[in-house]
């Protein structure tokens, strides 16, 4: 019977202090704003006009290379 008692009440105080033990997650939001640099150069035109300019100064300058 005093075993029964001890059990008893030992499970469950078990069991709540185990519970207490699991970790948490906690999601937060940022307090500022979150800011993307975009700092891009583009220099596509400039390669194709000297990629034009490179095939037409071959062509009339055969020997060039």
């Amino acid at each position: 019977m005093h075993q029964k008692l001890i059990m008893a009440v030992l499970i469950p105080a078990c069991t709540i202090v185990l519970g207490a033990c699991a970790p948490t997650v906690k999601i937060e939001t940022p307090r500022e704003p979150i800011t993307i640099n975009l700092n891009i150069k583009l220099d596509a035109e400039v390669r194709i006009r000297l990629e034009e300019t490179a095939k037409t100064d071959i062509q009339s300058n055969p020997d060039l290379f």
